[in-house]
């Protein structure tokens, strides 16, 4: 990395105090406030903008697939949350209820969603009636609202934002392939957009989504060796369609039952973006889904000329399809500098008199810090370039880190004392008894199986607890 001051000095180190690091990049960069309503936040443009960018992301994924946007309403009637009873187990202690309709006490008491299951098998229960009407492949983005107890800005909050795919059909097999193929679109954006990389698999039994058959999670890790749970694909088979008598007449005039998928990914992708990426001067964004890839800085700007010439590169480099902006304002350039480096802004691109004499700019990346120069008849091309390395070079430095902090265990002691010594996953051998893994996570300080690992061969044959025959290998980890 190239020798530069280091501009920012208003952020805490990752290094010496992890947690005040992260409130500190959030406040900084201006991404979130918390509101007067406890447990609620403030999005504030520079957060949104980087959920815009999440969206239409996405959005022109799920598109690809079939998927088709809808919205359905913010309240849930009581008796429809209790038709499904696992469901509603696993919803109880974060469900807030509206019990008043102006001065008047409601016949049924509401909930605000925590999820909208409920409400869209309602929907298909009174219009799905024949083959012809599957399947039903729908997505809707909107926000929920979970009462948490402890609340982190993008992490965990009471209302948050987020979509929610979800899908009948009238097989098994093609709602079984929606469920990975919907596990595989996260999987893609999530390494390509966001250079995140990530361990992948189903979830166990205790840690299924409420009422699911199969839950598929995208676990990345964070730079304090936490796990994040990014995204997740659920498989419901017919549980909730049956509880709502979701039937379909086929071509043969036959009964039969729905299977049914959901999928959903937050705002909490922003934290990962943060902890993954961040560094001590701040957010550090990567270019695909950065809503300003560079900021053009001109230098020594009350010079004639020199506004004018950063104005027409900032033409030039939005005609070529760039997301630009300038800072023309009268601070001076280290504190323009500083807070390029806080907003984890791509590059800057710095024009001065000496570089309008040479007809060249210097391009300075946020990863880095590297300067590179660049002759302006070809910044439209390399900055493109330049963009794309540091993508590739965002994404291996995490992968690296990932790489390097997973672990495996062969005993309990073991486990202990890696994760005593180390960050990250650690790798062990599971019986798929609940009461084990309840107390591995007890004797381990918390750390929780994040998913079963597929494909990969097995370092043992007894489960790591009780020592009878395993079932499983599982990343285990430590999480938000």
């Amino acid at each position: 990395m190239a020798k530069e001051k280091k501009f920012v000095e208003s952020i805490t180190s990752r290094d010496e105090d992890f947690a005040q690091w992260y409130t500190d990049v959030v406040r900084e960069a201006k991404l979130c406030d918390y509101s007067s309503v406890k447990g609620c936040l403030n999005y504030l443009p520079n957060g949104y903008a980087i959920w815009e960018k999440v969206q239409a992301d996405l959005d022109k994924r799920f598109k690809e697939t079939g998927v088709e946007n809808v919205y359905l309403p913010i309240l849930i009637p009581e008796s429809l949350l209790q038709k499904e009873s696992d469901h509603i187990d696993g919803f109880a202690p974060e469900v807030a209820w509206v019990t008043k309709g102006g001065m008047e006490r409601l016949q049924e008491k509401m909930c605000i969603r925590p999820t909208s299951e409920t409400l869209f098998c309602d929907l298909w229960a009174r219009t799905v009636q024949s083959y012809r009407d599957l399947p039903k492949v729908w997505n809707q983005w909107n926000s929920v609202l979970r009462w948490e107890k402890t609340t982190r800005p993008f992490l965990r909050s009471r209302e948050f934002l987020w979509q929610e795919g979800h899908t009948i059909h009238a097989t098994y097999e093609e709602a079984e392939e929606r469920t990975l193929t919907m596990l595989k679109v996260y999987q893609d954006f999530i390494r390509d957009s966001l250079a995140i990389p990530f361990v992948s698999g189903p979830k166990t039994e205790s840690e299924k989504f409420a009422g699911a058959q199969d839950t598929y999670t995208v676990e990345a890790l964070m730079h304090d060796g936490k796990a994040l749970q990014s995204a997740t694909s659920h498989f419901f088979g017919n549980a909730f369609p049956d509880a709502f008598d979701i039937k379909y007449l086929d071509k043969n005039n036959e009964l039969h039952s729905v299977y049914e998928t959901s999928w959903g990914l937050s705002t909490r992708i922003i934290g990962a973006i943060i902890m993954v990426h961040g560094d001590d001067s701040g957010l550090v964004l990567p270019p695909r889904i950065a809503p300003v890839q560079t900021r053009v800085i001109p230098i020594a700007q009350h010079k004639e000329g020199v506004l004018d010439k950063a104005n027409e590169l900032v033409q030039t480099l939005v005609k070529a399809g760039y997301s630009v902006k300038i800072d023309d304002s009268e601070k001076s350039p280290g504190w323009k500098f500083s807070e390029q480096e806080m907003l984890g802004i791509p590059t800057r691109i710095e024009i001065g008199p000496k570089d309008i004499e040479n007809n060249q700019v210097v391009v300075v990346r946020r990863d880095t810090r590297e300067k590179i120069i660049v002759s302006l008849d070809e910044i439209d091309v390399k900055l493109g370039e330049i963009l794309e390395t540091i993508q590739s070079d965002m994404y291996n430095r995490a992968k690296d880190f990932l790489d390097s902090h997973i672990d495996t265990a062969l005993t309990l002691d073991e486990m202990k004392e890696k994760f005593n010594d180390n960050r990250g996953f650690i790798k062990a051998m599971w019986c798929g008894s609940e009461e084990c893994e309840d107390e591995i996570k007890f004797e381990t300080g918390g750390a929780s199986s994040r998913c079963i690992c597929k494909g990969e061969e097995a370092i043992g044959d007894t489960c790591i607890y009780c020592g009878k025959p395993a079932k499983h290998m599982v990343y285990f980890g430590k999480s938000y």
